[in-house]
């Protein structure tokens, strides 16, 4: 998400698990009588979603019973934001066909460019159902309200076909006065103090579509086991003005023993903000020290964070008010990030890598670079440094790809650092790079077409003209350790200084340029692809799968 993204991101996908009879009888089919909608919907590996439950009390128990509610209620709202009316999925007979739009949250295909599958539907609308289809820009740039900006407001036509802005509350008014009455049974549980308070404020914000407060007592929930990520987040589905935000919910429960030990690296941002590879005044940024990286095994998503390819870590609050005053936190996904690695990373790796350098594919590896990743969202310059404003206003539509290219390759950067510093002691710097460059080609499977493929190119194409990695006869990466270090560096170096500068032009003009995936690339995942190995997960998840 962003900021995360890895970023998040419903569950209405119970529609597209099918019962362990089923699946084992469907597994035994030959792959050449399969359709084609089966194979893509195979593509995506299932994966309960559970946790232990017994160190819980009984009012918490009923809380993630109560979160779950409002978390179908999201899921529902997303819906309406990027399709519209649910009720396709009881008009499609084809049972695949009906799983994969279930997966997509639609007829169009997330991860290959939204392109449609499902006869009768064109090209996917850019921004879909947070604007009328047939808005021009023209229309929009006329239209005089300054809310019309708002991450919590859709446009709509009057009476008279004119333009107006209408805020989230009053557009799903029905169903968030159902989350709102679900919300006061979860406050009068709620026994955690910090987890009481953002409840009581997040319920304010979805009444009057501010959300700060909310986020400001988020940052200070520092001791309750469960969480609840939930609300209008991440503006990536809105790919016309990537302006709108779209609802999601995550229901968490912390791993309190590796959370306390991750808690050292909060008090050192301030200085590894000062470490950054870049000249001093791309680094003034002050980041705040009250934020917190945690650790929790996720037993619920919804809406965004579920659609396509599934959230591993988030980064929040986007809010950069919030940022400064408090920082982030950032909430790493374990099991999620478990599933991934198992299912898609290690036999990625088993395919592309050379089998010397295969050693250094591992899950801690792909543990801390996701985490840093998070952390290196808070990082870097927020504010032009030559007047321009904030980094996001200044490079417009091209904001989201070059900001997750930096949490990417400073991600790394980070790890490296650490690992050097003797603050991360479980991994080497040569299996953070080799594990984030197999990382690279499982992400790209997810499409290049949208801010976080597109950011995943540049990184790969960049470090691939600096010899960071070559292909053996075989076909097979090698890579060139020392030359990686230097790459991770300069192209560190190369996104801060366009995004200090505010330099739209050089960023659309570079992404134009490298942010595709050139055909040797292509042929690598052809390979993965041909190899059946799934290209994303899906989630068995619900009270039913926790008390199993």
């Amino acid at each position: 998400m962003k900021k995360t993204i890895l970023t998040m991101a419903s569950i209405i996908i119970c529609l597209a698990v099918v019962c362990s009879s089923c699946k084992s009888k469907k597994n035994q089919e030959n792959p050449e009588t399969k359709s084609e909608m089966q194979l893509k919907v195979e593509e995506f590996a299932n994966f309960d979603l559970t946790a232990d439950l017994s160190e819980l009390t009984e009012n918490e128990k009923q809380l993630v019973d109560i979160f779950i509610q409002i978390a179908d209620i999201m899921d529902d709202l997303f819906w309406k934001q990027t399709f519209g009316d649910k009720s396709i999925l009881d008009t499609i007979q084809d049972p695949w066909v009906r799983d994969f739009v279930a997966i997509n949250y639609g007829p169009w295909e997330r991860l290959n460019c939204n392109k449609s599958f499902v006869s009768g539907y064109g090209e996917k609308p850019a921004g879909c159902q947070y604007y009328p289809e047939d808005m021009t820009m023209e229309e929009f740039n006329a239209l005089d309200d300054p809310d019309k900006n708002s991450l919590y407001t859709v446009i709509r036509r009057d009476e008279n076909g004119q333009l107006k802005v209408v805020w989230y509350r009053d557009e799903y008014k029905e169903e968030l006065s159902k989350v709102c009455e679900l919300m006061d049974k979860a406050i009068e549980l709620a026994e955690d103090e910090g987890l009481k308070n953002y409840l009581i404020e997040r319920k304010k914000a979805f009444e009057t579509d501010d959300y700060f407060n909310s986020d400001m007592v988020w940052m200070d929930m520092k001791n309750s086991r469960l969480d609840f990520v939930v609300g209008p987040i991440e503006n990536y589905d809105d790919q016309l003005r990537e302006a709108k935000a779209s609802y999601e919910a995550f229901v968490l429960i912390k791993d309190e023993k590796k959370s306390n030990d991750l808690a050292k690296f909060v008090s050192m941002l301030p200085d590894l903000q000062k470490e950054l590879p870049c000249e001093p005044q791309y680094k003034t940024f002050v980041p705040g020290t009250s934020s917190d990286i945690n650790v929790y095994n996720v037993v619920y998503y919804a809406g965004d964070c579920n659609s396509g390819s599934k959230t591993i870590a988030i980064n929040l609050p986007n809010d950069d008010k919030v940022q400064a005053k408090k920082g982030a936190r950032r909430l790493q996904l374990e099991n999620a990030q478990r599933a991934k690695f198992d299912k898609i990373m290690m036999p990625i790796g088993e395919l592309i890598m050379e089998p010397a350098q295969l050693q250094y594919l591992k899950f801690d590896a792909f543990f801390w670079n996701v985490t840093f990743h998070e952390v290196a969202h808070g990082l870097g310059i927020k504010e032009t440094i030559n007047g321009k404003g904030s980094v996001d206003d200044a490079l417009q539509t091209e904001k989201t790809t070059w900001e997750e290219a930096k949490a990417d390759i400073l991600g790394l950067f980070l790890v490296n650092t650490l690992i050097e510093k003797g603050e991360i002691t479980d991994i080497t710097a040569e299996d953070a790079i080799t594990t984030y460059i197999v990382g690279i080609l499982r992400s790209v499977r997810f499409g290049a077409g949208e801010s976080h493929g597109k950011a995943n190119m540049m990184c790969y194409n960049f470090m691939e003209k600096e010899g960071a990695f070559t292909r053996n006869a075989d076909g097979s990466y090698h890579i060139d350790f020392e030359k990686a270090k230097a790459a991770i560096n300069n192209w560190g170096a190369l996104i801060l200084k366009t995004q200090g500068d505010g330099n739209y032009e050089f960023a659309s003009q570079y992404a134009k340029e490298n942010a595709s995936v050139p055909a040797a690339l292509q042929n690598d995942l052809d390979r993965i692809n041909n190899a059946g190995i799934p290209r994303d997960i899906r989630y068995n998840q619900g009270l039913e799968i926790l008390n199993r």
